[in-house]
C-alpha cells in the first residue's frame, strides 16, 4: 500500500472505518432488539454495499478495500474481518456480541455469530482454506467447537486498517528489504529489463515465472532484481536459505506470511540460496517445498546448481562479473579526468582484478578519499589503486588459505641459471598478459588456457615457496598457500567443491595460489581398478582444468616429479626444478644468510658450506645460532652454529660427520 505525501488520506481512512464500523453495529443491534425483516433488510443491505458510496469519491483507495481485493474477499468475510476488528476498536463491541449471541459468556466474535446477523452468509468462509484462514487475516482460539471459538483479528491485518503497513515481527530478522542500485553494468541491466518484461508480460495469465540467477555474484545478482522490481514498481526483499524453516506447520506459516506481506507490500521475494547446505536433506525438502508452493514473485540466487520448481515455470540466467570492455567503461566513469595520471596502466589493473560494479566503485571513492589533495589526484594513483584492489580482494580468501606476507627477493634466491631465468619469464607471462591476450588478440584465438599454471619440483628445503614468495614481491601480488592435503577428501565430490571454492574466490583479485603437498593429489593417480581410482584421476584432472581457466597465476609443489605423467606436463606452462645445492651454492647460502645487523665472528663460510644440507635447513641451523648467541650475549660464531646444526641433523636422525665438521675450532 503507498500512502499519499499530504495527511488527508489517513482521515478519509479513518473515516471509511468508522462508518463501517457503524453499519456493522447497527446490524447487531437490529439482530439484538429482534427487529422487523423489513428494517433488517435495509441494514444488511447497505452492510453489503461495501462502502463503495463512499470509495469513489477519495483520492486513492483505502486499507479496507485493498484488503479486500488483495485476498478476494466476499462481502461476508469483510464483515467477519470488520466484526473481529471492532473488538480491538470499540470498547463496546464485546458487550454487543455476547447480547446477539444470547450468551453472556461469549462476549467476542465467533463464526456462529457472523452466521447469524451478517449478511450473504456462506459456510465456506469458515474453511482452513478461505482467505480469511488461509492469509492468517484472522485467528482462531480452538478452545470448543469451531462455530463456538472465539475470532481475532491478526495484528498486522489491523494496523493495515488503520493505514501502518510493516513486517510482521514472525518474519522479523528474516527478511530484510533490498535498495535498488542504478550502477550496473549494461548487459546486467539489460538482463534487469528483461525480467521486468517477463513479468510484465505474464503479469495477470497465471503465476509469475521463478527467475533464477545462476552465478557466484552475490551482490550483482541481488542488484539486477532490485533495479528489475523497481521498473515494475515492486518492493524487494530478501531471504537467506538458512532461514527457511524445516518443520512443515512453522514452513507453512512462513510461506503464507511471505506472500500476505509480498501482496499488502507490492512486494517480490528474493531467495538467497548461495549458501546452500546441499548435505542437509531435511534443509532441500523445505526449499522445494517453498519454490513449489510460495505465489508471489521470485527471484531465486543459487551459484551453480539450478532448482527443479514442480507447478510453475521457471526461466534461469548466468550472471558473471562484468565483461571486460565493461569494467574498463566502469572504471573510467568513476576515474574521471584522473584517467589521464594513469599513463596507460589501467590495462595492468583490468587484467589483474576481476572486479564487479560496486567492487570499483568502492575501491575508486576508498581511494579518492585517502589521497585527494585539494582537487588533485595523487601522483601515484596506479599504486594505490593496485592496493586498493587487493584489499578489496583479500575478504573472500582469509577463510580458505593461508596468506604470505613476501619477504623475499631476487637476491635471496641461490638457484643455478636456467631456474633462474625460468622463474623472470613467469613474472614477465604475469606482467604482459594484457599486450598478448588482449592487445594482440591471443584471448579471441583461445579462450582456453589462458591462466599461467606453473609446477616447482624438488626436495624440502630447496627454495619452492621462497620462490613463489619472490614472484609475489615481483608483481606486487598476494600469494596465499593452499595445503592440498587439507583440500583432498574421501568423500566422492567433496574435493572438487573445495578446489572451486578457492578459484572462485580468488579470481577477484588474481593472487598467486600456492598449492602446497601437491603429492596429495597427485599420488592417488593409477590405474583405474575400482571407483575410488576413477573419482582420485578426475580431481587431479579438476585441478589441472582450473589452473589452465585461472585468470591468475597457480603454482604447484612436489618432491615427486617422478610421479607426474606426461599428460600432467603438457598442461603446466612452467616447470622448474629446484636441485639440491651444491657446494658453491651452499657458501652462497650461508653468506646471505645472516642480517648486516646480525653481530657475528670468526664464520668460515667454506667450512659451513660442507654441511650437506638444503637451503630451509640452513635457515633453521643460522636462525637457531643466533638464539644461542643472544643467550649467551656473545656474537654467531662456529661454535653456536656447531651446537644448532647438531640439534637440526639429530631433528633429521641424520648422523653429523668429521667430515662436514672437521677443523672448525
Amino acid at each position: 500500500m503507498t500512502r499519499p505525501p499530504d495527511d488527508s488520506w489517513a482521515e478519509e481512512n479513518k473515516s471509511y472505518i468508522s462508518a463501517s464500523m457503524a453499519q456493522l453495529r447497527e446490524t447487531l443491534e437490529r439482530h439484538c432488539k429482534k427487529d422487523t425483516k423489513s428494517n433488517a433488510a435495509k441494514s444488511d443491505q447497505a452492510l453489503g454495499q461495501n462502502g463503495d458510496h463512499v470509495v469513489g469519491s477519495l483520492p486513492s483507495p483505502l486499507a479496507l478495500d485493498l484488503l479486500c481485493t488483495a485476498f478476494r474477499l466476499s462481502t461476508f468475510e469483510r464483515n467477519i474481518l470488520l466484526l473481529c476488528a471492532g473488538m480491538e476498536l470499540e470498547s463496546d463491541f464485546a458487550s454487543i456480541c455476547a447480547a446477539a449471541q444470547g450468551n453472556s459468556g461469549r462476549p467476542y466474535p465467533t463464526f456462529s455469530l457472523a452466521l447469524a446477523t451478517l449478511p450473504d452468509a456462506h459456510w465456506s468462509a469458515l474453511t482452513s482454506a478461505s482467505p480469511l484462514r488461509r492469509w492468517r487475516l484472522i485467528e482462531i482460539d480452538f478452545n470448543e467447537a469451531l462455530t463456538a471459538s472465539r475470532l481475532r483479528i491478526d495484528e498486522c491485518i489491523l494496523h493495515f486498517l488503520l493505514g501502518i503497513n510493516y513486517t510482521d515481527e514472525r518474519l522479523a530478522g528474516m527478511v530484510r528489504p533490498v535498495g535498488a542500485f542504478a550502477d550496473l553494468a549494461p548487459s546486467h541491466r539489460s538482463l534487469a529489463e528483461r525480467i521486468a518484461e517477463i513479468w510484465s508480460t505474464a503479469s495477470g495469465k497465471s503465476a509469475l515465472p521463478v527467475i533464477q540467477l545462476c552465478g557466484m555474484e552475490l551482490e550483482t545478482k541481488r542488484d539486477i532484481a532490485a533495479i528489475a522490481c523497481r521498473i515494475l514498481g515492486l518492493n524487494l526483499d530478501m531471504v537467506p536459505v538458512m532461514a527457511i524453516p524445516c518443520d512443515v506447520n512453522e514452513l507453512n506459516t512462513f510461506i503464507r506470511l511471505l506472500e500476505r506481506k509480498s501482496a499488502l507490500q507490492a512486494g517480490a521475494l528474493f531467495l538467497d540460496c548461495d549458501e546452500q547446505d546441499l548435505t542437509n536433506l531435511a534443509a532441500a525438502r523445505s526449499l522445494q517445498h517453498l519454490l513449489s508452493d510460495i505465489g508471489c514473485p521470485l527471484i531465486l540466487s543459487c551459484k551453480a546448481r539450478r532448482h527443479e520448481i514442480f507447478d510453475r515455470v521457471s526461466l534461469a540466467f548466468d550472471v558473471s562479473r562484468p565483461k571486460l570492455c565493461e569494467q574498463r567503461l566502469i572504471w573510467q566513469s568513476y576515474l574521471g579526468g584522473a584517467l589521464s595520471q594513469m599513463n596507460g596502466q589501467l590495462d595492468a589493473i583490468l587484467s589483474q582484478f576481476d572486479l564487479n560494479v560496486c567492487a570499483i566503485k568502492s575501491v575508486c571513492e576508498d581511494v579518492q578519499t585517502q589521497m585527494r589533495q585539494g582537487n588533485d589526484w595523487d601522483d601515484d594513483l596506479k599504486a594505490a589503486l593496485w592496493d586498493a584492489c587487493r584489499q578489496r580482494s583479500r575478504s573472500r580468501m582469509e577463510d580458505l588459505a593461508w596468506r604470505i606476507e613476501p619477504a623475499a627477493n631476487w637476491d635471496d634466491l641461490v638457484l643455478p641459471e636456467h631456474q633462474f631465468q625460468v622463474l623472470q619469464s613467469i613474472a614477465m607471462h604475469v606482467r604482459n598478459r594484457p599486450t598478448v591476450y588482449e592487445a594482440w588478440g591471443f584471448a579471441k584465438k583461445n579462450s582456453q588456457g589462458m591462466g599461467i599454471s606453473v609446477l616447482f619440483a624438488g626436495a624440502s628445503g630447496t627454495g619452492k615457496t621462497m620462490a613463489a614468495e619472490v614472484l609475489a614481491s615481483e608483481l606486487c601480488l598476494d600469494l596465499y598457500r593452499i595445503d592440498l592435503s587439507s583440500v583432498v577428501s574421501k568423500y566422492i565430490g567433496e574435493t572438487e567443491k573445495n578446489l572451486r571454492r578457492v578459484f572462485d574466490a580468488a579470481e577477484e583479485g588474481g593472487a598467486i595460489l600456492l598449492f602446497d603437498e601437491a603429492d596429495a593429489l597427485f599420488g592417488k593417480r593409477s590405474e583405474v581398478r575400482d571407483s575410488h581410482d576413477r573419482y582420485a584421476n578426475i580431481e587431479v584432472s579438476y585441478l589441472l582444468q582450473r589452473m589452465e581457466a585461472y585468470r591468475g597465476l597457480a603454482i604447484l609443489t612436489t618432491n615427486m616429479k617422478n610421479a607426474l605423467d606426461t599428460a600432467f606436463l603438457r598442461r603446466i606452462r612452467f616447470v622448474v626444478q629446484f636441485p639440491f645445492p651444491d657446494f658453491a651454492e651452499r657458501t652462497l647460502i650461508w653468506k646471505r644468510m645472516f642480517p648486516a645487523d646480525t653481530p657475528t665472528k670468526g664464520l668460515d663460510f667454506s667450512k659451513l658450506s660442507r654441511l650437506n644440507m638444503a637451503g630451509g635447513n640452513i635457515k633453521n641451523i643460522a636462525l637457531n645460532a643466533a638464539f644461542l648467541a643472544a643467550d649467551a650475549g656473545v656474537p654467531v660464531g662456529m661454535a653456536q652454529i656447531k651446537m644448532a646444526a647438531q640439534a637440526e641433523y639429530a631433528k633429521l636422525e641424520r648422523p653429523l660427520t668429521e667430515a662436514e665438521i672437521g677443523g672448525w675450532l
